[in-house]
Formats: C-alpha cells, structure tokens, sequence
C-alpha cells in the first residue's frame, strides 16, 4: 500500500529535526541571547492548533529552565477586541506554520509595538509573521503536505527547546538536543496498536498527561479527532481526578503520556488510581503496577523525553486511522491553512 502523506512526513521527522539543529543553529543562537541579555520580566506565547499546543510545551520549557512565568495571550483580543497589552519588559513567541494568520500576525506586530522582544517561529520564512519579529526563526521542517501537522509541531517544539537551552546557557539540554534524531527513529517504531482493541466500539477517551507531556497529551487529543473522528478529551492528571471522573466507565479507555520527569510517579499513580476505577488504562511508564505498559524510547533529558512521545503516538494515530478505514490526509471539513481574523 503506498504511505499517507501523514505517515511519511512522520518518517521525515528525524531528519527534519536534524536539519533544524544544523542550519538553524546560528538564528536560535542569536535569539536565545538576545533574550538573556534583554532579562525580560515575563514571556508571552500566541499561536493557535498544533502550534498553541507546542506554546504550552514552550510555556513549561521557559517556567523549568529560566523560572519565567510565560502566559498565552488570545489573538482576538488584539484582531477583534482592539486592545493594547502592557507588554513592555516581555518577550513573545509567536507560532505559526504558515506564518500569515492574521489575528497571530496582529497580536505579534502590537507586541512589538507595545515593547516585548518579538521571535517568530514559523516553517515559511518569508511570510508576514517574520516580517514583524526582532528574530525570525525558519523551523526548515520542510513541505508538509499532510492535513494533520507532524513534523512541523516537532520541530517547532525542539526550536523552543533550543531557544531557552541558548538562553539559558543550558550545554546538558543542547547536548540532549543533538540526540533526538536517533532517539525519534526509535520512538517512530513503538507500536502502540494494542490501544486499537480497546477504542473499537468506543467513540470517546481521556488522554492525560503532566507537566510537559500535558501538552502532548493535548496536542494528542486534537490528532485523534482530525484523523480518527474520534472524541478525545486532555487532562492533567491531577485534574482528571475531579469531575471528569464522573465518566469513567468499565472498559473506559485512558491512554497515560508519562515522561522521564518528576511526573512520573504521580503519572503511574492516576494510572493505576483510573484501572482501579473500571477504566482501561494504557501508559508510558514502567512505574505502573495495573496499567497497560506501552514501550517508549527514552532520551536521557526531562525536557526531551516528552517529544518522543507524541512522535510514537503519531506514529499509532496514522496506523489507527486507516485501521477504522479513514484515510488521514483527507479530515473532513479540514484544510491545512486556516487564517483566522
């Protein structure tokens, strides 16, 4: 059968992420030191999709390694709402694939205006979200033809990573960075299809996560409901615990992301807590002692382990389309630019 596009822009990942660390090294450099010298007070992220999913992985990444608070600001509230941000002090990363949003364009352009350092991460460096921005970083992730972002998620996330690592002057994160090419080839071969028994006949799931790996968890969520027509419902692993409880039912399935953090043992606890609870439970970690374990590929950093994650689940959501007969490149009712005013 030949591949989705979906499925070979995924094997693409390890090369693309290579390609980032490589060419796009001198411009992450730059801006990373741009942002220690200017010592801003707090950040701000703007972005929307897969890519506001890789600003939350960023809002963790800037609060572990700079112990700044970093807050999501809503593009409407510039491009609808008129308003002016006292953003003065601050510096904000704007995320977009396509690079011409408007409403990302405008909040980033009126951050710039209103005093905040302004970087860019897009994978079109000639777009109007470059133009504005006092760093422009190019993710070279390359064309990327599949509805549902891939490749592009990951490497605006590792650009992230490498931003605050130069920052932050962090050698044991950049040395961790280098690696992930190898570790996401191994990560790409997890197969984690032994969740598809548990989703036949189901329409709906949890998908948790903590820490860093609560925005792959959400970045999951989206990926099952773009390519499975599937419900998929993110929660931190502590919040699941409250209300949503309420839902787990015998055979409920929970897929559990855990990384190689501080997480983890509570991660192994909520899993085991929610079998306990009647749920099918399946989980990224050893610790567990009820839930379904699943294999994973380990990076040897914190802050990397849960970007290996979400390329095995990429590699499951493409599998599990076609398993329930959808084909992944075609969503329903999707395209792949959207440009929100």
């Amino acid at each position: 059968m030949t591949p989705t596009h979906m499925r070979r822009e995924i094997e693409e990942i390890p090369e693309a992420v290579a390609r980032l660390l490589d060419g796009g090294e001198a411009v992450l450099a730059a801006a990373g030191r741009d942002i220690r010298e200017r010592d801003p007070r707090f950040v701000v992220t703007v972005a929307r999709g897969s890519s506001d999913h890789a600003a939350s992985f960023m809002k963790y990444a800037v609060e572990l390694t700079a112990g700044l608070p970093v807050a999501s600001v809503g593009p409407s509230v510039t491009s609808i709402y008129g308003v002016r941000l006292k953003l003065a002090g601050s510096a904000c990363l704007a995320i977009s694939q396509s690079g011409k949003s408007p409403d990302i364009v405008a909040m980033a352009e009126e951050a710039r205006r209103g005093g905040a350092l302004t970087i860019a991460i897009t994978n079109t460096p000639d777009s109007p979200l470059t133009h504005g921005a006092d760093h422009a970083i190019d993710i070279l992730a390359g064309a990327e033809r599949s509805v549902a972002a891939t490749k592009t998620f990951v490497n605006s996330a590792v650009a992230g990573l490498a931003l605050m690592a130069h920052a932050t002057a962090d050698e044991a994160l950049l040395s961790a960075l280098r690696q992930l090419p190898e570790h996401f080839r191994a990560a790409i071969g997890c197969d984690w299809m032994k969740i598809a028994a548990a989703l036949d006949g189901t329409n709906s799931l949890f998908i948790i996560g903590r820490g860093p790996s609560m925005a792959i968890a959400n970045e999951a969520a989206l990926k099952l409901k773009e390519t499975c027509a599937m419900h998929a419902e993110s929660y931190s692993a502590a919040e699941v615990m409250h209300g949503p409880l309420a839902l787990v039912k015998p055979g409920f399935p929970v897929l559990a992301l855990a990384a190689r953090d501080r997480s983890e043992p509570s991660m192994a606890e909520a899993a085991d807590h929610l079998v306990g609870k009647g749920a099918t439970v399946f989980t990224t970690t050893a610790l567990a002692r009820a839930a379904a374990p699943l294999p994973f590929a380990s990076t040897g950093h914190p802050m990397t382990d849960p970007l290996a994650l979400v390329v095995s689940f990429y590699a499951f959501v493409e599998a599990f389309a076609r398993h329930r007969g959808l084909n992944p490149d075609q969503p329903p009712n999707l395209r792949k630019v959207t440009e929100t005013l």
